[in-house]
């Protein structure tokens, strides 16, 4: 399989899985469950799920008062478009 599919193809799933973590620990915020770490939620955005994050703390206004989440969800969300952008570049004919 071509490198770009399996790329895009893991954008995919760790976006649709960051989000539903990002979900489940908002439910689990309110109903004062076990919560997802920040860590594990900040990792998820910075591996190539800071779109899903970005959506889910949009959405379902989660962790919106953290800085930490507010400066690294839009910059790695940033530093992955432009990764795309270069690879759709180098690879375009």
């Amino acid at each position: 399989m071509e490198l770009g599919i399996v790329l895009y193809l893991f954008l995919f799933v760790i976006n649709v899985l960051t989000f539903g973590l990002y979900a489940i620990d908002k439910r689990h915020a309110y109903y004062k469950k076990w919560r997802v770490p920040e860590a594990v939620l900040l990792g998820l955005a910075v591996i190539g799920g800071s779109y899903g994050a970005g959506a889910a703390m949009l959405l379902f206004r989660h962790k919106t008062r953290h800085k930490a989440f507010c400066i690294t969800v839009p910059l790695f969300f940033v530093i992955w478009m432009a990764l795309l952008a270069v690879l759709c570049l180098t690879h375009s004919h």
